[in-house]
């Protein structure tokens, strides 16, 4: 790449982080949705009640590595840092540059980590972090529009990453999540927010 090459790379960079800044979560998140539908699931962020309830059972001062795949904007991100110890560290995951850019330009945390990658690739992304396991992984993932075979690789390979005693956190429209979870966790807590838009299932598939 030459200097002028550079050069004009980094302006594009700088003016569409200013276009993200100008549109607001709201606007990026809603460009997400029409560039992949089918990887963001639904075209509003999930509600401040969806939040607090799928994250009640986390035992914060245990949890030094929380994951969350499909981060959206961040609707989750920032309850979850003003959850999580001051040693402890988040690491998000998604496959659209789009929300890993303006995230990486709107949450200004040293323990905040967003990776451009697949969520099925958790454990290698763990592992270049320094971590050994997670704690707990949140998921708003739509498992029933996933391509075929990827729901599978990523229930897997979230098992796998935890640590015992660790949890799987998943807010699904459907019900086709647990069957994946099922394959892998025995121990699987259920249950429902009305005031979201969809109202969504809540799973907690809990690590032997």
């Amino acid at each position: 790449m030459t200097a002028t090459d550079f050069a004009r790379q980094s302006l594009g960079q700088r003016i569409r982080h200013r276009v993200q800044r100008a549109m607001g979560p709201w606007g990026v998140f809603l460009q997400g949705f029409v560039e992949h539908p089918v990887m963001v699931g639904s075209i509003i962020p999930s509600s401040r009640f969806t939040i607090r309830k799928m994250l009640a059972p986390v035992k914060w001062d245990e949890c030094r590595l929380f994951v969350e795949y499909g981060p959206g904007v961040g609707t989750f991100c920032r309850p979850v840092l003003e959850r999580l110890r001051r040693d402890g560290q988040l690491i998000v995951i998604d496959t659209n540059p789009l929300y890993i850019d303006y995230l990486n330009a709107t949450i200004p945390d040293s323990r905040f980590a967003a990776v451009l990658g697949s969520a099925a690739d958790v454990e290698a992304i763990v592992k270049a972090h320094g971590h050994d396991h997670a704690d707990y992984v949140l998921s708003g993932l739509p498992f029933s529009t996933l391509p075929d075979g990827v729901g599978a690789q990523i229930a897997a390979a979230t098992h796998r990453v935890l640590r015992p005693g660790g949890a799987f956190l998943v807010y699904q429209f459907s019900a086709k999540a647990r069957l994946f979870m099922a394959r892998h966790f025995t121990c699987i807590d259920a249950g429902f927010e009305w005031l979201n838009v969809l109202p969504c299932k809540l799973f907690w598939g809990w690590k032997a």
